[in-house]
């Protein structure tokens, strides 16, 4: 296995040119982030506000009791 290739370096501005793609590449995804932490906080607080503006109904009824005699007492 004669590799006349192998051992070759990779020149510097090569090197140089991919890093800077991927330092952009995460810059963006950071950003993509961020945004969709925002996007979800806001839909949260947007389902927030439209369950508390429905209106609660509350009533209230009293119960009585009814004495009822068990069978076998007088």
């Amino acid at each position: 296995m004669n590799c006349s290739d192998c051992g070759r370096a990779i020149p510097y501005i090569a090197h140089e040119a991919d890093m800077s793609r991927l330092e952009r590449t995460i810059k963006r995804l950071w950003i993509l982030c961020l945004v969709l932490i925002v996007l979800f906080v806001g839909t949260n607080i947007g389902w927030l506000v439209y369950e508390s503006q429905l209106e609660e109904i509350s009533s209230s009824e009293e119960v009585q009791q009814e004495q009822h005699k068990l069978y076998g007492e007088n």
